[in-house]
């Protein structure tokens, strides 16, 4: 992997997406989910809320990037948090 600059944070990144993906993969295998209505204002399956809770986890770590000069850690633990709370929620 010499063409491409892997950082361990970049690499631990894309090791959890891949991580998660396999296990919702699982899980619908397992128990398909059946679409409902949380607090989001569109009725949203197990994938969708995972897609909304890493986009807006996104937006989260760009926002403290931009517009504060806290250590990445503090967006991190709010987006995990967040992301809990979508999957859970949403």
């Amino acid at each position: 992997m010499n063409w491409m600059a892997w950082t361990q944070p970049s690499a631990l990144f894309f090791l959890t997406i891949g991580c998660i993906l396999l296990v919702m993969t699982t899980f619908e295998v397992l128990r398909p989910c059946v679409a409902r209505k949380g607090f989001l204002p569109i009725t949203t399956t197990r994938g969708d809320r995972l897609f909304i809770g890493l986009l807006s986890s996104a937006y989260i770590h760009l926002f403290f990037i931009g517009m504060t000069d806290l250590a990445i850690w503090y967006p991190f633990g709010i987006s995990i948090i967040w992301l809990g709370i979508v999957l859970r929620w949403g």
